[in-house]
């Protein structure tokens, strides 16, 4: 986490990769992601989230497929 970072609200987490309030919670709660917590208000760093988005990016597969999903 940088120190410039802004932190960003659960709201405003679920904003960014288009998601439920809840779904976010519960990364919270299984402690998937990084966040902050100050007193009861919990914050995830924009760059933890941009993080956690770019590890579970899935690459295309490159070349023609010659059928039923099987890659030449």
């Amino acid at each position: 986490m940088n120190t410039n970072d802004r932190l960003l609200t659960v709201e405003e987490a679920a904003e960014r990769p288009g998601t439920g309030v809840r779904f976010i919670r519960r990364l919270i709660a299984e402690r998937r992601i990084r966040y902050v917590r100050l007193g009861k208000h919990v914050r995830i760093a924009d760059s933890v989230l941009a993080a956690y988005i770019a590890e579970r990016t899935v690459e295309p597969v490159r070349g023609r497929r010659a059928g039923y999903g099987l890659v030449v």
